[in-house]
C-alpha cells in the first residue's frame, strides 16, 4: 500500500512540557540528533512523508537536504521553517515575529528559498500560555491575505494555525491552503460551528489539517460534555465536503512521532469508513498538499513510497501499526532497522 503521510509534525520538538527548549537553546549537535531520532520514529509508524509545520534556525530544512549518512534514514520532509507570528504571540520564541504587512513580506522573502510552504499563526495556541488564548485571532484577514499573496509569488502555499472560530473564518476569507487544528471553538468546551464559513471552506477547497494526538482518548475524557463531543467538528466538516488531513502535532507536549495509527482510530470511532481514513493519510493527503504527482499512490511514475503490512487495513487498521516494511523512495527498512520500540 502507499506510505502514510503525517500532515502536521514538529521534528524539532521533544514532546516534553518545554518542547522547544532544545531547539531554541540546545547545542546544534543535540538539535540535529533530536530531529534525526524523531524522523526515524515517523518511519516506524509507516510515515514516508511528513510535513513539518514549525521549527527554528532552519534546522529541519537542512536535515531535509542533508547527504550525511546518519541523516539519510528519514521520510520525505516538507518544511515550513520558522512560523510567522506576532510579538508575544504563539511560538514567538521560535523567532518569526512579524507584526505588519511589510514585516510579513520580509519574513517570507528571507525563508522562501529554503522552505516548502509558509506557516502563519493566525490564532493563539496552547504552548504559549502568556500569549493570546487558542480561541483568539492574532492577525486580521487582511494581514493573513498579505501572507497568502506574497507566498504565492514564490509558488508557496500557506498553512495557518487556528483553533478558534474567529481566526478560522479569517483564514478562509484570506484564502490559505490549510487550516491547522481547525477546532471551531469560541472557548473551553464551546463549539462554534459557522455554517456559512464551512460552506465557503468547501467551495474554495480550503483543507482542514486536523491534529489528533495518540492520547486523544485521555483528552476526550476531560473535554467531552453533553454539549461538546470530542471530534464532532470532524464529522461536521466531512458532512459539508471539507477535505481533512490527519496530523499528530508530534513534538509538542505529550505527543509521540510513531503512533499515527492511534490518531486514525478517532475517525473510526466517529464512523468514518476505513477507506476514507486511509485516503486522508495517503492519496488524498498527497493531492491536498500538492505532491500527488510525486507520491501518495501505487502508480507508475511516482516515488516508491510504500508499506508492506501484515493484513488488509480496509478490514483492520491495526495492521498499520509498525508496518512489516517501510519503503521510502525505493529504500527498504524493517522495524529492526529503525530501532523498533515496542510501545
Amino acid at each position: 500500500m502507499p506510505g502514510l503521510i503525517n500532515s502536521h509534525v514538529h521534528l524539532g520538538g521533544d514532546c516534553s512540557k518545554s518542547s522547544f527548549d532544545t531547539l531554541c537553546s540546545g547545542a546544534p549537535d543535540d538539535v540535529r540528533a533530536l530531529i534525526r531520532t524523531n524522523a526515524r520514529s515517523c518511519l516506524r509508524a509507516g510515515c514516508t512523508t511528513v510535513r513539518d509545520l514549525g521549527d527554528a534556525g532552519g534546522y529541519v530544512a537542512r536535515f531535509r537536504d542533508s547527504t550525511a549518512d546518519a541523516d539519510r534514514v528519514r521520510p520525505t520532509v516538507l518544511s515550513a521553517g520558522t512560523p510567522i507570528t506576532i510579538t508575544g504571540g504563539h511560538c514567538w520564541y521560535l523567532g518569526g515575529i512579524a507584526d505588519s504587512a511589510a514585516e510579513i513580506r520580509s519574513a517570507i522573502d528571507r525563508s522562501a528559498d529554503d522552505v516548502d510552504l509558509i506557516k502563519i499563526m493566525a490564532g493563539g495556541g496552547y504552548v504559549t500560555s502568556e500569549g493570546p488564548t487558542p480561541f483568539d485571532a492574532q492577525y486580521s484577514t487582511e494581514l493573513i491575505g498579505v501572507a497568502v499573496e506574497h507566498a504565492s509569488r514564490y509558488g508557496l502555499r500557506v498553512a495557518a494555525h487556528a483553533h478558534g472560530t474567529e481566526p478560522i473564518v479569517r483564514c478562509i476569507d484570506a484564502g490559505v491552503s490549510t487550516i491547522e487544528h481547525c477546532g471551531w471553538r469560541s472557548g473551553p468546551g464551546q463549539r462554534d460551528q459557522n455554517e456559512a464559513a464551512v460552506r465557503k471552506m468547501a467551495q474554495q477547497k480550503t483543507v482542514a489539517g486536523d491534529t489528533t494526538p495518540a492520547v486523544w482518548r485521555d483528552i476526550a475524557k476531560y473535554v467531552t460534555t453533553p454539549e461538546y463531543k470530542f471530534g464532532s467538528q470532524l464529522t461536521w466538516m466531512a458532512e459539508n465536503d471539507v477535505r481533512i488531513l490527519i496530523g499528530t502535532d508530534s513534538g509538542v507536549p505529550g505527543t509521540k512521532f510513531d503512533q499515527l495509527k492511534l490518531s486514525m482510530e478517532l475517525y473510526e470511532e466517529l464512523g468514518f469508513a476505513r477507506g476514507d481514513i486511509i485516503d486522508m493519510v495517503t492519496t488524498g493527503a498527497a493531492e491536498a498538499l500538492g505532491i500527488g504527482h510525486k507520491t501518495g499512490d501505487l502508480r507508475v511514475g511516482l516515488a516508491a513510497d510504500l508499506l508492506i503490512v501484515a493484513g488488509n487495513p480496509l478490514n483492520d487498521l491495526n495492521c498499520l501499526h509498525r508496518p512489516h516494511r517501510v519503503i521510502v523512495q525505493g529504500v527498504v527498512y524493517s522495524q529492526h532497522d529503525l530501532g523498533d520500540e515496542q510501545s
